[in-house]
């Protein structure tokens, strides 16, 4: 079965950083773009950043590009999400998610797994 378990959330003030983690199993890394999407309270979800693992590329929503940076570490099958400079409208729970084929179909067609969202939260 194809699990996605996403880690580190929390709260934090405006300008600082977190480091999301999603740990992936039952599935070839290689195979699936893996990305994070968010919903905050009262809006509808959105893509922020994924990226092929086989090949490195990556894609960016323009409210997070030049801010947040996406990674992965095929060793460990996770896929990093660095957020840095952080304002309040950044506060939304975050999704990991994954879709078997290249990044251009997750980006078109959204995801086909997701897991449990970590809850990022920051102050003003």
């Amino acid at each position: 079965d194809v699990q996605l378990q996403a880690f580190g959330g929390g709260l934090v003030q405006a300008g600082g950083s977190l480091r999301l983690s999603c740990a992936a199993s039952g599935f070839t890394f290689d195979d699936y773009a893996i990305g994070w999407f968010r919903q905050a309270p009262g809006k509808e979800r959105e893509g922020v950043s994924c990226i092929s693992s086989s090949d490195g590329s990556t894609y960016y929503a323009a409210s997070v590009k030049g801010r947040f940076i996406i990674s992965s570490d095929k060793a460990k099958n996770t896929v990093y999400l660095q957020m840095n400079s952080l304002k309040p409208e950044d506060t939304a729970v975050y999704y990991c998610a994954a879709r078997y084929g290249p990044l251009g179909l997750m980006r078109v067609l959204g995801a086909d797994y997701w897991g449990k969202g970590t809850l990022v939260t920051v102050s003003s």
